[in-house]
């Protein structure tokens, strides 16, 4: 009885929901973070050039950079999850 080849392959629904799960917590902790803390410890200087119509503190700006961060995960997902499972398992 020969056993079945182990395989080390990703799936992009799985790996696509679990970026995106990790981007957007990571935003909502820095919003959380800069709610918090005194104006020079502020991440929303981070945030703003990597999320186009992210403003701080309005609803829409916050919106917008949850929903663009939940798409960041989806977006290296597509393309990580491909390159990863065309890669030689034995590097």
């Amino acid at each position: 009885m020969s056993q079945p080849k182990a395989t080390n392959t990703l799936r992009v629904g799985r790996t696509g929901m679990a970026l995106s799960l990790f981007f957007a917590i990571s935003f909502l902790a820095c919003v959380g973070w800069g709610l918090v803390t005194p104006w020079p410890m502020h991440m929303h200087e981070a945030w703003a050039p990597l999320l186009p119509g992210f403003v701080w503190l309005t609803p829409v700006g916050f919106l917008i950079g949850l929903v663009e961060s939940l798409l960041y995960g989806w977006w290296f997902a597509l393309v990580f999850v491909p390159v990863y499972n065309k890669l030689p398992q034995k590097i």
